[in-house]
This record gives C-alpha cells, structure tokens and sequence, in this order.
C-alpha cells in the first residue's frame, strides 16, 4: 500500500486516538500518526494470517470452525485487540454500508449457519465460490466498526483454504485486484447471492 503525500505525518483523528489501547500509544508514540498505526497493524496481521492459514494446514480448523459468529469476532479481536479498543466487538453505529447494528449479530449468525449448510448438503459451489461467498457476505453485513476489509479477506481465505480438503496445492485468493471492479461485482452478489462472477474475478495464488 503506498500513501498519499502526507498521510504518513497525518496524526489520528483526536476520536479514534482516544480508541487507542495504551499497549498500542506505547509503541507508536504521541502523537500517533496514521502510518505508525498502519504499519502497526499490518506486522500483526502478517503473523495471525500465518498462525491460522498453518492451522487450517494442520487440519485444526476446518469449514464448519471458521463458519460460526466466534469464530469471526475472536479472529477481529486477535487482528486489532492490541491497537484498538473496539476490536472483537459488533458494530453498533449506523454506517452507509452494511446491516443495520441491531440485526449484525442476528444476521451473521443466520447467514454462517445457510452457508454451512448449503456447503454440507448441496454442491452447488466449490471450495473458490464458497470462500468469495463468505467474504461477500461479511462485507454485505460489514460486522465491526472497522477492519473490514483485511477481516473479511483473511476469513475468505481460510474458508476456501479449508474448503479445499487434500488438493494440492493449497491456493488462496490474490487480493490485488481492481478495486473499481470489486465493489461493482460485490453489489452484483448484494442482488442475487451468486459468488461466480466475483469468483472468477479474484484470482488465486499458490502458498509456497
């Protein structure tokens, strides 16, 4: 990710440094400054990400373990729980994208009990479609005031690397897409549930 001139000296909005662990103004120092927490986030991320991905390689996390509400709040709360006080927690304020805070938790819950489902008894998609159609979904829902994003990417790529079973070699999903054309196939899926389109748009790499 690269800044625009002047975003690394720009400090946090005085709201959300208030939302600021004291572990994470301990190490970025005062004031804290966008890219310090930025790049804060991302040294953790990089080391959950390999945590969970060996994990599900070892077989202790399979589909139905990353497909329950705990599952997704204890992987927020492990990505941002040093940094930010919110994280782990469902989203309570009423934001132009996603569900409204009071039907997160209801909706979350019911959306992950239909898509184990339909994985369990159905065979309508494989293990690609199924993990863009969790991404997806979390998106639709958008469960946490922030880290979205980078939440819902991981979560899609340990559901499709799960999803996998014994295929080599194990793949997960190359992020580093068109972000115009994304947001366009994402709203595609809002009105029809169909993960195929995006899909075959987000390409996949394999994990050395």
């Amino acid at each position: 990710m690269t800044f625009d001139p002047g975003y690394g000296e720009t400090p946090l909005d005085p709201d959300d440094a208030d939302a600021l662990t004291a572990e994470a103004r301990a190490v970025v120092g005062d004031p804290p400054l966008r890219a310090a927490i930025f790049e804060l986030e991302q040294a953790i991320e990089q080391a959950v990400a390999l945590d969970l991905i060996n994990a599900v390689l070892r077989g202790e996390l399979g589909v139905d373990d990353l497909l329950t509400p705990g599952f997704v709040f204890d992987l927020h709360a492990r990505l941002y729980g040093a940094v930010w006080t919110w994280a782990g927690r469902p989203r309570v304020r009423l934001l132009s994208i996603g569900v409204d805070p009071a039907q997160v938790q209801v909706d979350l819950h019911a959306t992950l009990d239909n898509l184990a489902y339909r994985w369990a008894n159905t065979s309508d998609w494989d293990a690609r479609q199924l993990g863009i159609a969790v991404h997806a979904e979390l998106v639709r829902i958008h469960p946490f005031v922030d880290g979205n994003g980078r939440a819902t990417r991981l979560i899609g790529d340990l559901i499709y690397l799960a999803a996998q079973g014994s295929e080599s070699p194990p793949t997960v999903y190359d992020w580093s897409i068109d972000k115009r054309t994304y947001i366009d196939l994402l709203r595609v899926f809002d009105q029809n549930r169909d993960p195929i389109p995006l899909g075959e748009f987000v390409p996949v790499i394999v994990i050395e």
